[in-house]
């Protein structure tokens, strides 16, 4: 579904990504983990077009789509729930949904409220009103509104209350039974063990280490030395 090989990135004169290495098959729920500051946004940003890499190969189905723009990227088949939520504030509930819809995808208003249920009770409320749990909800239904063949969550339950998180991941669950392909960004190892197949390290802007949720407490020193717990 993504291979992302020799990725380099950075901001100006500043290099984040050195040689970053990520893929993620059909089907599976994959997580990229590490401490803030080693590149997570950096990479994501990177696959979604929002950041030109200097070097390296992102392939979307086996076709090269580094430096492409972010709409060719979600024509690709990629969505993304971004770091630090970005509803369209001045738009309603059901208008953000609406604003990026897909037609002739399984994802549809219907599925969306059935899924988060709290949308439908605010469906004509402006975004903006809503608290930041409901916020969330919110963008993760746009995003899926796009019915994108792999959806990506960047901190999606970041500075939430524990209730809203645990729908959060509720929702992951139930999106993993259905075959959704899913690249999760997140610091709560406990709850990605519910739905993550692989977890990939990164650190200084490298993958250094990728395996199994079992695999990675078996190992506590990978997790003392990369993620400071």
């Amino acid at each position: 579904m993504l291979e992302v090989s020799g990725l380099q990135a950075g901001y100006g004169l500043s290099q984040v990504l050195f040689d970053m290495h990520l893929s993620i098959e059909q089907g599976q729920v994959v997580s990229l983990i590490g401490r803030n500051g080693m590149g997570k946004t950096t990479t994501v940003k990177s696959i979604m077009g929002l950041l030109k890499p200097s070097a390296g190969s992102i392939r979307i189905h086996g076709k090269e789509m580094r430096g492409a723009t972010p709409y060719r990227i979600a024509q690709a088949g990629l969505g993304l729930v971004p770091e630090g939520r970005r509803a369209f504030g001045s738009l309603s509930v059901k208008e953000n949904l609406l604003a990026t819809a897909t037609k002739g995808g399984k994802w549809d208003l219907a599925r969306i409220y059935k899924l988060f249920p709290r949308l439908e009770e605010r469906q004509e409320q402006l975004s903006k009103t809503l608290s930041g749990g409901e916020q969330q909800m919110l963008v993760v239904g746009r995003a899926l509104m796009t019915n994108p063949q792999l959806l990506i969550l960047d901190e999606a339950t970041e500075g939430l209350a524990p209730v809203i998180r645990e729908t959060i991941w509720n929702c992951l669950a139930t999106l993993k039974t259905e075959g959704e392909t899913i690249l999760v960004i997140d610091k709560n190892l406990k709850e990605m063990a519910r739905v993550v197949d692989r977890h990939h390290i990164i650190e200084k802007g490298r993958q250094v280490w990728q395996g199994t949720p079992g695999e990675l407490v078996a190992t506590p020193e990978l997790s003392h030395r990369y993620l400071g717990v």
